[in-house]
């Protein structure tokens, strides 16, 4: 486009001033020639008829070209027409008369071309015929309407001709451009399909250069990536059956070892009763330990089920506290009953409320305080809150973001815990099961809170959508 465009702007300039130079060549060897054919007729110091006469003669031998002739000498002028003759410049006027050669001009009167043409009337003297400049001085103003319309016919021609030339241009940097842009387009598509879990996704390689070698090299980074993925499904996969297997062949023998030890806990007395309750004790955690895993292993696989039912969840949570702690452990406030009624898994809500209380017993500092309401975001969705507060020393910076990861233990921000590490984790598979929210903070006061967001149907409760905790 940049060489249709330049040469087009070159080809009209070359033109336009070939056109101009051929015109102004043309009219000055008219003019000179018609003013040698004049000046042997004109006396050495003419008065003001002589030079009216010079001035008719040359616009009667040219009265078909639209000349307008003024003759100067001294303080004398002559027109020929009489009236209409362009002002000129004392610049010019004094560049004329000191020459020896025809002088130009281009100029435009009333928005029309004209071509100006100052020439000196020149003697020879003496043996050497020296020239010598007599004072005379003949101009011309010619039109040029004629050159005018051969540039402006140049113009629409070359203006065509560009027109055509960028059209050509357009299309072919469209078909160069679509070479090395499809492949790159295709790449890009590529890469996000990958992105987004497609790994089986290949490109078509064709011709042999650097977009070729780049698309093979992602062939094989592809391949490569989706074998590296697929083999660390299948072991994660064994992982988890593995895990599975295990907490069910262990959950048998656990069962029976458990009530073996609840009932020898009873008759024990002593040194062997004491040894029977440390067995009874790391049963039951291992005991735990299995059934976690399971639960785990029941998540991983997508067999974790919802069995809804619409229940009073500050009852629930009133239940879930009254069966595991006494009154001055954990430090309620809930909303009266009947108040906050929603359809949510009773078990679920229970490990959820048993696991945040048992962690903050554990890990964190009396009072423990479990407080219970209503939000209602922006958007008009209400969520039941459930917080869980403790007065401990908080939650470490470095373990907030795995606070929820399996076996994970913030051992170097709180007590060493005897736990599997798998209770936050757990708690938080049964709040996205809800399609819930869980998160944990650092009070400013100190402690650490954990917050539970459920989703509740509009119909679950009446609080007002001012964004408040009821």
């Amino acid at each position: 486009m940049a060489s249709s465009l330049g040469t087009g702007a070159l080809a009209f300039r070359e033109a336009r001033t070939g056109v101009l130079q051929q015109s102004q060549d043309s009219v000055i060897n008219q003019f000179r020639r018609s003013v040698d054919a004049v000046a042997p007729s004109v006396p050495i110091a003419p008065d003001q008829a002589d030079l009216q006469s010079a001035v008719d003669q040359v616009l009667y031998a040219n009265r078909s070209s639209g000349w307008r002739i003024m003759a100067t000498y001294g303080g004398h002028r002559a027109y020929a027409p009489s009236a209409g003759f362009v002002e000129l410049s004392p610049e010019m006027l004094r560049s004329v008369r000191d020459r020896r050669v025809a002088v130009f001009q281009r100029m435009n009167v009333d928005g029309r071309p004209r071509l100006v043409v100052g020439m000196p009337v020149t003697y020879t003297w003496g043996e050497g015929l020296e020239t010598r400049l007599s004072g005379l001085v003949m101009y011309l103003e010619v039109p040029q309407t004629a050159e005018e319309g051969y540039v402006e016919a140049m113009v629409h021609g070359i203006e065509r001709a560009t027109l055509v030339a960028l059209c050509l241009a357009v299309i072919l940097a469209l078909l160069a451009a679509s070479g090395v842009l499809r492949p790159v387009r295709a790449l890009r598509r590529a890469t996000r399909r990958m992105a987004a879990g497609h790994l089986d996704v290949r490109l078509d390689v064709t011709g042999s250069d650097e977009l070729a070698d780049l698309s093979q090299s992602f062939n094989e980074t592809a391949a490569e990536l989706e074998r590296t993925v697929r083999e660390l499904r299948r072991l994660e996969a064994q992982g988890r059956r593995f895990v599975a297997d295990v907490s069910h062949e262990l959950r048998t023998p656990l069962a029976a070892m458990s009530a073996v030890t609840d009932v020898l806990d009873l008759e024990g007395e002593g040194e062997t009763g004491e040894a029977l309750r440390l067995i009874s004790e790391g049963t039951n955690r291992l005991s735990g330990l299995v059934n976690d895993l399971m639960e785990i292993s029941r998540f991983d696989a997508g067999a974790a089920e919802l069995n809804r039912d619409e229940i009073d969840l500050a009852e629930s949570v009133r239940r879930t506290v009254a069966s595991r702690w006494r009154q001055e452990q954990v430090e309620l406030r809930l909303p009266g009953p009947g108040e906050l009624r929603a359809r949510v898994d009773p078990r679920r809500l229970d490990v959820v409320t048993a696991n945040l209380i048992g962690n903050a017993l554990r890990h964190g500092e009396p009072p423990v305080r479990l407080t219970m309401g209503v939000r209602v975001d922006g958007a008009g969705m209400a969520w039941a809150v459930i917080e869980v507060t403790d007065n401990g020393p908080g939650i470490a910076e470095e373990a907030m973001p795995h606070i929820f990861e399996r076996f994970y233990k913030a051992s170097t921000s709180r007590a060493r815990s005897e736990s599997s590490g798998l209770g936050l984790a757990i708690t938080a598979e049964n709040v996205h099961l809800h399609g819930g929210r869980i998160r944990a903070a650092n009070l400013p006061r100190g402690g650490a809170v954990f917050t539970v967001e459920l989703p509740l149907h509009r119909d679950d409760t009446d609080t007002e959508a001012d964004g408040g905790t009821r």
